[in-house]
């Protein structure tokens, strides 16, 4: 299978058309459909059904797109790393991250690079832990940020010292909107909107002291705006991390948990990882400024530090 086949395929798919792909890629059509069908005689599949004006993809014609889209990206980031010039550190640093306030102090280091390294481009890319790790896993990033409880096995990790604190997103006119904090009880029977991932809802489970059964879900959300629109319409009542929304001048007003439940913090990486040098200065300044030495002041300019921030495995 061929990178310029799978470059073709990619442009059938976007353009849903042969002539339109065609002319996109230069390409005569009778040219671009015999690639397309040598593409599947070599797979022993049908990618796509050919309409009459549109072509659709087959179920197995969106896992190729979904996998080409990853190969060649992966292809681009390798091709730049290795064509940069050794003499400057310059290049791209992925780093996958979910909701969190944490990601503050990982853009002040980023934006303290980049005043000495303007050639350093950071791309955030959001989702939650399964999306992080999963892009993690294909060498799609070269960092992720994750919350609560992480595979120390199969990751190197860095443990960051922020903390991120449970509560509830709630509308002012809300009862519980007078108290200072929420306790189990309080939610026991109101609506609840939760976030999808699981490994939150299990901890949030747990706190609530009563089995999912025989609570009141009305909804789950991925991102915590739409949550919030949610809250502000009447639905709900959303559990969320502090610090995401801004509830001044709102409708809505955030309330922590009694018990406190708290979330670690990791910055985490494969164990195979080959940095570039662009990554490892990153990882270097990320821990001097979590970690600078005693007696020194947070800067962008401090000596590398022998150990890193909290637990660590490297």
């Amino acid at each position: 299978m061929e990178l310029r086949v799978l470059q073709y395929f990619l442009a059938v798919a976007r353009e849903q058309n042969i002539s339109a792909a065609a002319q996109s890629l230069h390409l005569t059509q009778p040219t671009l459909s015999r690639q397309l069908r040598e593409l599947e005689e070599e797979l022993g599949k049908q990618l796509m059904v050919r309409g009459s004006r549109k072509i659709t993809l087959t179920e197995e014609g969106m896992l190729l797109r979904k996998r080409a889209e990853e190969i060649l990206e992966l292809v681009d980031r390798t091709e730049k790393e290795v064509t940069r010039s050794d003499g400057t550190i310059s290049g791209d640093i992925y780093i996958g991250t979910g909701e969190t306030d944490g990601m503050r102090q990982i853009a002040r280091t980023a934006n303290r690079i980049q005043a000495h390294y303007p050639g350093i481009r950071f791309h955030i890319v959001s989702g939650d832990a399964v999306d992080v790790c999963e892009r993690l896993d294909k060498g799609l990033l070269d960092f992720g940020v994750l919350l609560g409880d992480i595979d120390k096995i199969k990751y190197h990790y860095m443990e960051l010292p922020m903390k991120d604190i449970w509560g509830v997103l709630m509308r002012r006119d809300s009862p519980l909107a007078q108290q200072d904090a929420v306790s189990p009880r309080d939610l026991w029977d109101k609506p609840l909107i939760l976030s999808r991932q699981v490994d939150n809802k299990s901890g949030l489970y747990r706190w609530l002291g009563k089995d999912p059964t025989v609570l009141h879900t009305v909804a789950t959300y991925n991102l915590i705006y739409n949550a919030s629109l949610m809250v502000d319409e009447g639905m709900g009542y959303a559990f969320t991390l502090d610090k995401l929304v801004n509830t001044n001048g709102s409708n809505l007003c955030f309330r922590p948990l009694r018990p406190k439940l708290e979330l670690g913090m990791y910055l985490v990486w494969k164990k195979s990882q080959i940095f570039s040098k662009a990554a490892e200065l990153f990882l270097e300044r990320l821990q001097e400024q979590l970690c600078p030495p005693s007696g020194e002041q947070e800067g962008p300019d401090h000596a590398e530090r022998e150990e890193p921030c909290g637990s660590s495995d490297f």
